[in-house]
Order: C-alpha cells, then sequence, then structure tokens
C-alpha cells in the first residue's frame, strides 16, 4: 500500500478568463497525515481543493486519490473524500438528523444510526438533530456542514478555512475531533488563515502563492530550518556604542543604548550562546534581563512569500 493518499503531477488550471490559478503542482499527501496549506488570499489554494473534490476540471496532468484516478474514477474518489467548505451551502429547510442521513445515502453508505449519532454528539449537534438549520446559530451551522462531511465515513476530509469566523469554543471543539479522526485514519488537509493553528496542528505544511507550490516541508524542519531565534538582553547603563574589537554576527545595539539584540538560526547549538556572553564579559559587557524569542511559522511564511514575490 503506497504511503501516499493523494498524488499530484503537472497539475495546471486556466480559468476562460486566462487566469491562471494553478501552475505545474506537484503534490503527494501521506496517508493519515495533517497537512495544512498556507497562502495568501488568490494563492490558488481553493481552486485546489475544488479540483481534488471533483468540483472543479482540472486543465492539465493528473492527480489519483487512494489509487484512483480522479477523472476516470470519479464515482469511486468522491466517495473517499468529504469536504466542509467555506460557504454554509446546505438546505435550510432540512432538519440536522435529515441532512446527515441522506448525505450517507446519496454515497451509497448502507444506513447506521448508531455512527450518525456518535458523528453528532462529537459535533455538540445531538440536541439539535431536529431542528431545521434555518434555526441554528452561525456556529451550529457549521458543527452542521462538518458532520455532512463526514456523514458517509470519507477517508480524507478538506477543510477549506474551517475556523474563519466561527467562535472560540467551536475551534477548540474542532482541533479536538480533528486530532480524533487523525488518530481513527483519516488524512486531514486543510487551508487556514489562523497560521497559529497550522502551527499546531499540523504535520506538514505546504506554501502555495500565486498558483505555484513554493515549499513542502515537515513543520518542525521548516521552523528549525527557517526560523530564527533572538537573545535580548537588557543593559544596566545605556552604552553608547559597541567596544571596539567586538565583532559578533547578528549582534545590534539598539538605539537609546539599552539593549543588545543577538539574532541567531534555530539549528544553532547552545554552546554558541554561551560564547556570545563570554565574549560579551570579556569586553566588559554585563546585562541585567535576558530574554529569547523563537520566530513563528507566520514570520516565516510571510517572508516566504514576500521571496516569492521578488522573484
Amino acid at each position: 500500500m503506497s504511503n501516499s493518499i493523494i498524488s499530484i503531477q503537472h497539475l495546471n488550471k486556466v480559468y476562460p478568463s486566462g487566469l491562471q490559478a494553478l501552475s505545474d503542482i506537484n503534490l503527494d499527501i501521506r496517508r493519515g497525515e495533517i497537512f495544512a496549506l498556507l497562502g495568501p488570499n488568490g494563492a490558488g489554494k481553493t481552486t485546489l481543493i475544488s479540483i481534488l473534490c471533483g468540483l472543479v476540471n482540472p486543465g492539465g496532468g493528473s492527480v489519483s486519490v487512494d489509487g484512483l484516478d480522479l477523472i476516470r474514477d470519479y464515482r469511486a474518489v468522491r466517495k473517499k473524500i468529504g469536504l466542509v467548505p467555506q460557504e454554509i451551502a446546505i438546505s435550510m429547510f432540512e432538519t440536522v438528523w435529515a441532512t446527515v442521513n441522506l448525505t450517507r445515502g446519496l454515497y451509497g453508505k448502507k444506513p447506521d444510526d448508531a455512527y450518525l449519532e456518535k458523528l453528532l454528539r462529537s459535533l455538540s449537534l445531538w440536541e439539535k438533530r431536529d431542528s431545521k438549520l434555518m434555526t441554528l446559530s452561525g456556529g451550529m451551522k457549521r458543527r452542521a456542514l462538518i458532520a455532512k462531511a463526514l456523514s458517509h465515513q470519507p477517508q480524507v476530509l478538506f477543510l477549506d478555512e474551517p475556523t474563519a469566523g466561527v467562535d472560540v469554543e467551536l475551534r477548540r471543539d474542532m482541533w479536538q475531533m480533528i486530532r480524533q479522526l487523525r488518530e481513527d485514519g483519516v488524512t486531514i488537509i486543510l487551508t487556514t488563515h489562523y497560521i497559529e493553528e497550522a502551527e499546531d496542528m499540523a504535520d506538514r505544511v505546504g506554501v502555495i502563492n500565486k498558483g505555484k507550490i513554493v515549499l513542502v516541508e515537515d513543520k518542525t524542519t521548516l521552523m528549525k530550518k527557517l526560523g530564527k531565534r533572538e537573545m535580548v538582553m537588557e543593559l544596566p547603563d545605556a552604552l553608547p556604542a559597541l567596544p571596539p574589537g567586538l565583532h559578533i554576527e547578528g549582534l545590534v545595539l539598539s538605539a537609546d543604548g539599552m539593549k543588545l539584540t543577538y539574532t541567531y538560526d534555530t539549528t544553532s547549538d547552545y554552546g554558541e550562546i554561551g560564547r556570545v556572553i563570554r565574549t560579551l564579559y570579556e569586553h566588559g559587557i554585563e546585562f541585567k534581563d535576558l530574554q529569547t524569542s523563537q520566530s513563528s511559522l507566520e514570520e516565516i511564511f510571510v517572508s516566504l512569500v514576500s521571496q516569492g514575490d521578488q522573484q
């Protein structure tokens, strides 16, 4: 069995307007992982997800899902996929129970009241099962969308900006459920503007910009490779200038002379920090406070996208 559940090769998409939404996308999604797709608005995230879910036709290239061809085996592929779209697109006159029951049947799955009950309970929807969707709050409608996407027990779940505009409680519930789904073997692909969510949840991160995949990396490797650490030392008295003969790359004195900032790669070992501090002492510089911080995935993402824009 292949380790990849989705394999994308040389995927392109040009809309009739002439807009090149995707350009030569090559990407493998591993079975059972949480993969976060990050990118600015208009980068091609939604187009890519729409193609993978069979909602938009690809312009060229090939996509396989669990060994099945996206175009040739369309029906079989659709049964393996669940989608939670950005927009709330459900029949408002149906009840919650009727919606999940009907969707399960549309995908050719046998009725399973026990599974649907468990699903609705996990989303705090069980008490609302007989309510019409139009009577639900925005957050509850979003929960109903997720229940609908999971009603046929898909192997792959796409979440397109799943927590945009939802309350903190729902966001927390959703991430708890997503972790459980991964434990159950479901592969999850999400796009998000909340980069801290990707940082918290994802196994791997892909960055897309102007229809091209800029980078795909294990999240921890990406943080190490592109992240910066910063050590800020507060001085007891203002230092007019760095002493002559003190040469440490990445060391900057603040304009008011009260702080020294040392910037270094996350791959540096702690011995190097000790050497920097020792060198400062040797030049008569002492400090009263020291703080370290590490760049977030958001800062890494912004720098990657700006590099791509400059090319």
